[in-house]
């Protein structure tokens, strides 16, 4: 139960002067009593002062009243006790107006109580508003100053000497006895205090609205942060040689020799090769630097070349000699294409001296760019020592004269020049292929070549047909002999062409629908599968390399189903094959727990 408003009797000592009260109904208050407080005696000072705590009816309430530091008047004008000297006088006043009866005691004030200001001094006025919270007002005992006079307590406990009480008395009580401080009800906006409920609540409710905004500032920055890549994991690994034992070849029993399959990277040697001349298979350097240094197309004539006294004097010089050779006047015109049919078909010396000096200004420096081009193609045990190969200097390996072919059959013009059967020259008209195998058994060039010291050299190149798939085959040999060196070197290169055609096999080294990998996300680690679409099949040779290397498109979250994401490059030697790897599955996003989670 709410404790009622409280009201106490201030009973004074037996031998204390009654205080004067003034009689009820005066003033306009009937029911106010004027109670005067002049310094006591000493007696009272030692007396206690008792107090007996009485509850207040709703009705008794009454506003704040008004503590006036002047002195208190009685209604004739004479004060109702004279201040001392060192100690203030202050008046307690009902807010109804003035008392019509006062009661004057030699007691100490009386103040309001619980710790709440009940007096408000104002500089302005000189007068103390009471106003207590709304708690009913309770009067403390007196207490004593340092000289040993007695001191009111004023808030908060501090004294106020002198002071002069006025208050309402209750209906019904007994004269000469004091009412209490009726507590008073603040004005609105004055005086208010926040309940400690009330200011926990609304401090909740901002703690709430922070995490709620915090939370929803996290979402977003989660929500924007790009996804991170998708990974695809290799997992189809190929790194072997073709099983079986390589067939016997049939090399010659003079000279020596070498085949390849430039598509497939094979290169056999019939074995330790020491260089010997090779004669007009020098040329093939020669055409392979001019095609170099001056692109021509396969059907194209290319730009005209002035011959000089020095070209017509050589071909002279050389048919003396019964070298091969082209004649010429000094001013005739003849073009790149016209001097490289010369030069490959018929063989002629003094259109390779022609071609260098148009290309590099003199002999010797095209000799020089000739040994250059060898030692870039690889090939270590050639030396050039002249354009045509009649210098015995100029030597080199059947295995050497395979490599700068396989370069210069890589240019079309070339290739185009090798492979006729003969060609039209002005001066000499109609001249035939040195090479007679071209035209014939899938024969396609290239150049042969004979001296007294290199005896019978040929390169052929040759077409054949392994497995539904046609395979361009390159056999050289050089040092043939016997009655016919030519025909002799044309047998037995026509004879290790057939046989590495024999020797080579399909090999089907990957098939469709094969797993070469998974994609995974940071989401998704089991990931989806990456397939080839098609298969590979090989031509190998017993012995040879496989590799297979993955290389794959950028991959992004959502791409569907279906979709190239990777190519798989299957090497066999020097071939090639690609194969086009898709998803299986389509790259799904992550989803909102895993986004709104992730570190």
């Amino acid at each position: 139960m709410a404790p009622g408003p409280l009201h106490a009797d201030i009973t004074p000592p037996r031998d204390a002067p009654a205080p004067a009260v003034s009689a009820p109904g005066s003033g306009g208050d009937p029911f106010a009593v004027g109670v005067a407080l002049a310094p006591p005696p000493a007696a009272l000072v030692s007396s206690p002062v008792s107090f007996r705590p009485q509850p207040l009816a709703p009705e008794d309430l009454v506003p704040p009243a008004r503590v006036d530091a002047s002195p208190e008047r009685r209604p004739d004008g004479e004060s109702a006790a004279e201040p001392a000297p060192d100690r203030d006088s202050s008046e307690v006043r009902s807010p109804a107006g003035p008392a019509s009866d006062e009661v004057s005691t030699d007691e100490a004030p009386v103040a309001a109580g619980h710790g709440d200001p009940a007096a408000v001094p104002s500089a302005a006025t000189g007068t103390t508003e009471l106003s207590p919270p709304g708690d009913p007002v309770a009067l403390l005992p007196l207490e004593s100053s340092a000289d040993g006079a007695p001191a009111a307590v004023g808030p908060g406990g501090t004294g106020l000497p002198g002071t002069t009480l006025v208050a309402s008395t209750i209906p019904g009580t007994v004269p000469g006895t004091v009412a209490p401080l009726r507590p008073t009800v603040p004005a609105p906006g004055v005086g208010h205090r926040h309940r400690p409920g009330r200011r926990a609540w609304r401090a909740l409710w901002v703690l709430a609205a922070l995490v709620v905004a915090g939370a929803g500032t996290v979402v977003v920055v989660q929500l924007r942060r790009p996804l991170p890549a998708p990974t695809l994991h290799h997992t189809y690994v190929l790194s072997t040689t073709v099983a079986g034992t390589p067939p016997a070849l049939p090399w010659p029993t003079a000279g020596e020799a070498a085949v390849a399959v430039p598509a497939l990277g094979l290169d056999v040697a019939s074995g330790p090769e020491p260089p010997v001349p090779v004669a007009s298979l020098a040329k093939i350097m020669t055409a392979y630097l001019t095609l170099r240094d001056h692109p021509l197309a396969p059907g194209a004539q290319g730009p005209s070349v002035t011959m000089t006294a020095t070209d017509e004097e050589e071909a002279i010089a050389e048919d003396g000699q019964g070298a091969t050779n082209v004649p010429v006047r000094p001013g005739e015109q003849l073009s790149e294409r016209q001097l490289l049919d010369g030069l490959m078909v018929h063989s002629a010396n003094n259109f390779a001296d022609a071609l260098a000096r148009w290309d590099a200004g003199s002999v010797p420096a095209f000799v020089a760019e000739m040994n250059s081009a060898a030692a870039a193609l690889g090939m270590t045990h050639t030396h050039y020592a002249d354009t045509d190969g009649l210098s015995t200097a100029t030597t080199g390996t059947p295995a050497d004269q395979l490599l700068v072919t396989q370069a210069a059959m890589a240019i079309p013009a070339f290739a185009a020049v090798v492979d006729q059967t003969s060609v039209t020259l002005p001066i000499v008209g109609q001249l035939p292929n040195y090479v007679s195998a071209v035209g014939t058994d899938g024969v396609v060039g290239v150049k042969s070549g004979f001296t007294q010291a290199a005896m019978g050299c040929l390169v052929l190149a040759a077409d054949r047909s392994v497995a539904g798939r046609p395979v361009l085959v390159l056999a050289a040999v050089t040092g043939q002999t016997g009655a016919d060196p030519l025909s002799a070197a044309d047998d037995v290169d026509l004879r290790l062409v057939d046989a590495v055609a024999a020797g080579l096999r399909p090999l089907n080294v990957i098939g469709a629908g094969t797993r070469v990998g998974t994609v995974t996300t940071a989401w998704d680690v089991n990931g989806v599968a990456a397939d080839t679409t098609a298969g590979v099949t090989l031509l190998v040779w017993p012995g040879m390399d496989l590799r297979a290397t993955v290389s794959h498109e950028p991959l992004a979250v959502g791409t569907s189903a279906g979709a190239h994401i990777d190519t798989v490059t299957v090497l066999a030697g020097s071939e090639r094959a690609r194969v086009p790897v898709r998803l299986a599955g389509s790259l799904r996003g992550p989803p909102l727990g895993w986004r709104l989670t992730r570190g």
